[in-house]
């Protein structure tokens, strides 16, 4: 959880959620419709979009990695 001066000197809370997105998960490639559902469905909970990284995400079972996507988001509490 992260902690800022807003306006006013007042402490401004967030917390942060990372979401992983395998390409397998996406139907073996990376879909703008499925990706824009998980967007929309975060934000419907009072999540924003912070950041998107592209990176190899592992299973859990064997050492190779997906490609994927680390989706974070924030929010303030």
């Amino acid at each position: 959880m992260g902690k800022t001066f807003g306006n006013g000197g007042v402490v401004v809370a967030y917390e942060y959620k990372v979401v992983e997105l395998r390409e397998k998960w996406l139907g073996g490639k990376m879909s703008g419709d499925k990706l824009e559902k998980v967007l929309n469905d975060h934000a419907g909970e009072g999540w924003q979009l912070k950041a998107i990284t592209g990176a190899d995400v592992r299973g859990r079972m064997g050492p190779g990695g997906v490609e994927g996507l680390l989706v974070t988001f924030e929010r303030q509490v």
